[in-house]
């Protein structure tokens, strides 16, 4: 069954839209990677209050998520994460430099997909308007292409909190503790999974409408 070129059209702009602006949201939003201690807190609550209850100081929430730039406490401001572009202070350890390595790498691919989109929506708008079947090639080539960068974006993050997990397990002394945390990833990440998949749907559009206006010049020369 052939598809209308029109069709395919719409496809590719409604799955490039949504996978932008999943993207940027997933970019702007701090909820890639939750930490919820109330679990711990609770316990901590009940053994204070079993011991007579002498402290009745209220502990401060130890929750937390984290973006892309900067970490957020339940009852705190949000703090930005340490800058990964500037890494003068020789004290650094060789973990921690490799964290901050990967940390500039996602930072740079994930908004990199992004302008990417931007690019590829405006040679696409014009693909179809001139009904450029070479053009709309090499949109569908460079939406596939910023699906890549998104996946490694992601990819690299999620690398990249699995290191920071070690390093805190490395610096924690009671590790038994951890057992009462429970450590996830965020509906942020969800989003740009979702974005990634969106903008492979929006290549492969543009290359099946890339196809169908060459099949339908071949016909039209053999007529």
């Amino acid at each position: 069954m052939r598809v209308p070129l029109a069709v395919l059209a719409g496809v590719a702009a409604l799955a490039g839209s949504l996978s932008f602006v999943l993207l940027a949201a997933a970019i702007g939003t701090d909820f890639w990677y939750i930490i919820d201690t109330r679990r711990l807190e609770s316990g901590a609550r009940e053994a204070r209050d079993g011991a007579g209850g002498a402290n009745r100081s209220q502990l401060e929430p130890l929750s937390s998520h984290s973006g892309l730039w900067r970490t957020c406490r339940v009852q705190s401001p949000c703090a930005p994460l340490m800058n990964p572009f500037w890494q003068e202070n020789v004290t650094v350890s060789d973990s921690s430099r490799q964290l901050l390595t990967m940390h500039g790498t996602f930072v740079i691919l994930l908004p990199l997909s992004l302008i990417l989109m931007v690019f590829g929506g405006m040679t696409g708008f014009l693909s179809f308007l001139l009904r450029a079947s070479l053009l709309l090639l090499l949109t569908g080539t460079l939406f596939l292409f910023g699906a890549l960068i998104t996946l490694a974006g992601i990819s690299i993050y999620i690398a990249y909190s699995a290191a920071a997990f070690r390093e805190a397990l490395c610096l924690l002394e009671e590790r038994a503790l951890l057992d009462q945390v429970d450590i996830r990833f965020g509906w942020s990440l969800a989003l740009g999974w979702v974005s990634f998949i969106a903008e492979l749907l929006t290549g492969a559009a543009f290359l099946a409408a890339a196809r169908v206006l060459n099949l339908r010049r071949r016909q039209d020369q053999a007529i």
